[in-house]
């Protein structure tokens, strides 16, 4: 059975087991094994940083793929903690399926009405990249130099980080792409 990395803010909600429980229960359904960062084994040999960030690294190069929620969280960005982990999987050359819960574009969410102004400029002086995409481009290029764009799906604002329509949608994106062999898995 392939693993999947379950990448995202829902580790920090009150509901974080039940939620990790709930996705890795899809996964199955899906014929995947659910990796979620709760579920590491955390080393008592380092500080309680370096053990999570050791634990999840070492699931992150076990895992065949990721899925991750990039639904922005304390920002207009994405947990900048999945970040890091998408951009671990792109370097190890893993698949990468990603979803958003929002999907107003990182410019209007950084500038709102401002954003017919150009160039754009925050309120802190400055420049904003207006590329319409769902987040920062760096992030947005590395899923779609795999031939994937973020699913964006607009869940209600109570249930943004709760909401699995999209997740859901990953893991069909992952059913497919594993149908047709994982070996023909390039870069683009």
């Amino acid at each position: 059975m392939r693993a999947l990395y379950l990448a995202g803010p829902e580790v920090f909600l009150a509901e974080a087991v039940a939620i990790g429980q709930e996705k890795k229960k899809l996964c199955e359904a899906h014929g995947f094994q659910g990796l979620f960062p709760l579920d590491a084994e955390l080393s008592l040999a380092h500080a309680p940083s370096r053990s999570i960030f050791e634990a999840n690294a070492a699931m992150i190069r076990r895992c065949d793929a990721i899925i991750a929620n990039l639904t922005p969280f304390r920002s207009p960005s994405a947990d900048v903690g999945a970040v890091f982990e998408v951009g671990m999987a792109f370097a190890l050359e893993k698949p990468i399926f990603a979803y958003t819960n929002v999907t107003d574009v990182y410019a209007a969410r950084v500038c709102g009405a401002q954003r017919a102004a150009a160039p754009l400029v925050a309120d802190d002086g400055l420049s904003v990249e207006d590329c319409g995409l769902f987040d920062n481009l760096m992030i947005a290029e590395a899923i779609r130099a795999q031939g994937r764009d973020v699913i964006s799906t607009d869940a209600p604002r109570e249930q943004r980080y709760t909401n699995l329509s999209g997740f859901e949608l990953c893991l069909r994106q992952a059913e497919a792409f594993y149908a047709r062999g994982a070996a023909a898995f390039q870069m683009r």
